[in-house]
């Protein structure tokens, strides 16, 4: 059984006032989720240089391309 299922099977059971804490608890995990996120964003921001930054987007678009050549 997934982890998901089992997680639902066992909501099912609980009583409603058991349901509305999980509801929350899933909440603030999905907030949480959400800022950890967006702090490790800020703290990444502005760590290449705009030359560094155009190598690295250039590099992705290369990894990209297939060479049918290469096959």
């Amino acid at each position: 059984m997934r982890p998901i299922d089992a997680i639902v099977e066992e909501l099912k059971i609980l009583p409603p006032e058991r349901l509305e804490e999980a509801a929350a608890y899933i909440h603030r995990l999905r907030q949480a989720s959400h800022a950890e996120r967006l702090e490790a964003l800020r703290a990444t921001a502005g760590a290449l240089t705009h030359a560094e930054a155009d190598d690295w987007a250039k590099a992705i678009d290369d990894c990209e391309r297939i060479d049918e050549s290469g096959w």
